[in-house]
């Protein structure tokens, strides 16, 4: 890993320009972080792809013949689109949503849609149900569609981040011998709703202006974090953006465990200089640690000012108390910087577990982003 200041491939110390590591398992205080300013805040840059088919159910306006630029701009036009440079045997992974959207049909009904996407957006699909067909079944013959008319094979697992469809989208996906995955990390089907909102559904006819989510995301109340997760000490670090690349670069290849973002696909356009907020959490029994931590699907960490407590994020409902402090100004001045860094960044930051917080050694990485809830 590049030093924690990144050099090479290894955490060297002190980490980040980080002061004194706070204990899991005391109350010592640091010393507050200096934020850099940023020349430009992270843009998103969402590729546009050629709708070839459109429904003709009752939700949703059918086409006659149109050309290519009244397709594109057709808010009721369904999407079918495979980059003809991707290899279709390659998409192994997709990110799925289900849900209903601000739209109404012409019975009055909220229209529901299907989503899919895979991670770089090679692969986008989009169709339209009233909402008395929604079950397991429908959502089975769908995913098969995808695979008959973009002509891909199955993948071998489906993110979804709703945790009201979870039974819906496991059933199915069982059916059809498909790994359901419970994942917030499905960062590039949440930009790609967002930018859709704004793009097809606020232009759709049917749009109910003010309209909330049917299936709000959960954010519960933080349980207290298995004895399995616990790591020895951490500390606020952080790290330039220029080496934050270089973690993406060499992650697959230095690390065992561990989850990078596509950065180039997400449009983040921060200063190589810029730091990165991010937390190194040390322990004798690194290895297990990460492995244990590999299989959460770790979304995102926040600095609990109230509670005094470091938060994680995991799957798509549970949050955990990770860290907890002594309340001081100064602790209370630290925890804030470290969330107003990370604000800077665009939510970006990151987690390494070490050996130990003055060792070189990086046993994981994972890239997080923090994004609000879409908005549908």
């Amino acid at each position: 890993m590049a030093s924690l200041s990144f050099n090479a491939i290894n955490i060297k110390h002190p980490p980040f320009q980080s002061p004194k590591p706070i204990s899991l398992f005391s109350s010592s205080l640091l010393k507050s972080i200096k934020i850099p300013s940023l020349s430009s805040k992270p843009t998103i840059i969402s590729r546009k792809a050629r709708p070839i088919s459109v429904s003709e159910s009752p939700v949703s306006l059918p086409l006659e013949a149109a050309e290519e630029d009244e397709l594109l701009d057709d808010p009721t036009a369904e999407l079918r689109y495979l980059d003809p440079e991707a290899d279709p045997d390659s998409i192994t992974e997709w990110e799925l949503d289900f849900c209903s959207r601000p739209i109404l049909d012409i019975r009055g009904k909220k229209i529901w849609e299907l989503v899919v996407c895979d991670n770089s957006l090679s692969l986008q699909y989009t169709k339209y149900f009233p909402n008395n067909v929604i079950n397991s079944v429908t959502l089975k013959d769908a995913i098969e569609s995808v695979c008959d008319e973009l002509d891909v094979p199955l993948p071998e697992k489906i993110r979804f981040f709703r945790s009201q469809m979870q039974t819906i989208i496991s059933k199915a996906c069982k059916e059809l011998a498909i790994k359901p995955i419970a994942s917030k990390r499905c960062l590039s089907l949440l930009l790609w709703l967002e930018d859709r909102y704004e793009t097809v559904y606020m232009r759709h006819p049917g749009f109910q202006k003010g309209a909330k989510p049917l299936l709000a995301l959960d954010n519960p109340f933080p349980m207290n974090l298995p004895d399995n997760l616990y790591g020895d000490r951490w500390a606020f670090v952080q790290l330039p953006f220029s080496e934050v690349k270089k973690e993406v670069l060499s992650l697959e290849t230095t690390f065992a465990f561990g989850a990078s973002l596509d950065l180039d696909l997400l449009g983040i356009e921060i200063d190589d200089e810029a730091l990165v907020p991010g937390l190194a959490v040390s322990s004798s029994r690194s290895q297990p640690l990460a492995a244990w931590m590999n299989g959460l699907e770790v979304c995102s960490i926040e600095a609990d000012v109230a509670r005094a407590s470091l938060i994680l994020s995991v799957g798509i409902s549970t949050r955990y108390i990770y860290a907890s402090y002594k309340k001081t100004p100064e602790s209370t001045n630290e925890a804030e910087a470290w969330e107003a860094a990370k604000k800077s960044c665009g939510g970006l930051h990151f987690l390494a577990i070490q050996n130990d917080l003055d060792s070189d050694d990086c046993v994981g990485f994972w890239l997080l982003l923090d994004l609000p809830p879409p908005s549908v």
